[in-house]
């Protein structure tokens, strides 16, 4: 099966041109790579079978569901930072409604943005693109930035004045699930909770998540509002999400987990190398020591193994990267975004992806002395990351 192109020193000013969360100075992020390339659709006698013109089974199996607590999604969902913000310029904003409506063509029901990406940009992309299935879809939105004055807010005043303008964007009048998108610490999480807890009461919010938080801060907001969703980077290379508690909170309280950056922000999908630059301008990672050239060699061996894998089973390493998440939980639903319509086929094609336990065993074994080089995110985008004891 055809893989990415590699992002090499020629092609890397088009590659960051076209990239994919400064959610503004302070914000957060939620993970996702992108290229832009033209679709079309090869004539087929057996529609069922179609593929677009690298190769991509463009229908597969049919996309199942998952429970994340009481609320259904589909198995894979869709993040939709990226198309307005934070990995390179804005995308054409024709091109974003395509690429969000082929989603749920293909079967995805959850979408994911925040009032902070774009500065509101996305949300009012995600609105206009799902507004005709409105009704046959999952929206995921978050708070707790302060986009006039900088720095975090989540005073329940301040919740209950934002989600009027994101419920106005989203041309909704409810979202399925509002994520804390990082944690206060000049607000109890308790009066977080609580202010959810009336918008739930009220039918403006349905479901409340938290993004970023630790384990203790999950427990003492479930005890006031159970949190429907937790929402942290997790992925291949990323695995805090196993060693922090989370999970384990997560498992024990019935918590669904959503992994934002399934594909290490772009990299896992191995079109990366020490020569791929990233514009300052317009992409987060420039400011990344995980993304800069010697790191970006130094985790190549992540890669090789997804490859070793993808080529056994005829696949691609993004389809790996994906399906070795979606193996680990069954209330686990990776949030992949792209503005690509390639791509996209390519991360839903990860459905058709069976990893047996004898697979993870060995993918384990592979990876187990390979070491990580670079943190997460920079040391501001790590400063508002909840990492309470």
């Amino acid at each position: 099966m055809p893989k990415r192109q590699l992002v090499t020193a020629s092609n890397a000013q088009e590659r960051s041109g076209l990239s994919r969360r400064d959610l503004l100075a302070n914000a957060a992020l939620i993970g996702g790579r992108f290229a832009v390339g033209p679709l079309w659709f090869a004539a087929c006698s057996d529609p069922s079978k179609r593929v677009d013109n690298n190769g991509f089974d463009t229908a597969g199996n049919e996309m199942k569901t998952r429970s994340l607590g009481t609320l259904e999604v589909s198995e894979i969902g869709f993040g939709c930072m990226s198309i307005s913000a934070n990995y390179g310029p804005p995308a054409d904003r024709n091109q974003g409604l395509r690429v969000i409506r082929e989603a749920h063509e293909r079967g995805v029901t959850f979408f994911d943005t925040a009032e902070v990406y774009g500065p509101y940009t996305n949300e009012e992309l995600v609105g206009e693109a799902l507004a005709p299935f409105r009704d046959r879809v999952r929206i995921a939105s978050k708070f707790g930035f302060d986009i006039e004055a900088g720095g975090l807010n989540s005073r329940p005043d301040r919740i209950k004045t934002v989600v009027e303008g994101s419920l106005r964007r989203l041309r909704t009048n409810r979202i399925d699930l509002y994520y804390q998108h990082r944690a206060d610490p000049a607000v109890p999480i308790e009066d977080v909770a609580g202010a959810v807890k009336d918008l739930i009461k009220q039918g403006k919010v349905l479901h409340f998540g938290l993004s970023e938080a630790s384990a203790k801060t999950i427990r003492r907001a479930h005890a006031v509002q159970p949190v429907t969703a937790v929402q942290t980077e997790y992925s291949f290379m990323e695995r805090g999400p196993e060693r922090n508690g989370v999970l384990a909170t997560c498992s024990e309280l019935g918590i669904g987990f959503v992994p934002w950056g399934p594909l290490g922000m772009g990299y896992l999908p191995g079109t990366m190398d020490a020569h791929t630059t990233f514009d300052p301008k317009t992409d987060l990672r420039s400011g990344f020591d995980r993304f800069s050239p010697k790191n970006l060699a130094a985790n190549r061996p992540f890669v090789d193994v997804l490859k070793r894998f993808a080529e056994k089973q005829n696949t691609t390493p993004a389809q790996i990267a994906l399906a070795w998440l979606l193996a680990q939980k069954p209330w686990i639903v990776p949030i992949p975004g792209t503005r690509n319509m390639d791509h996209l086929h390519e991360n839903l094609g990860a459905i058709s992806v069976r990893l047996t336990p004898a697979d993870l065993r060995d993918i384990e074994t592979a990876v187990a002395g390979i070491t990580v080089h670079g943190g997460r995110m920079n040391q501001e985008q790590m400063r508002v990351v909840d990492q309470a004891e």
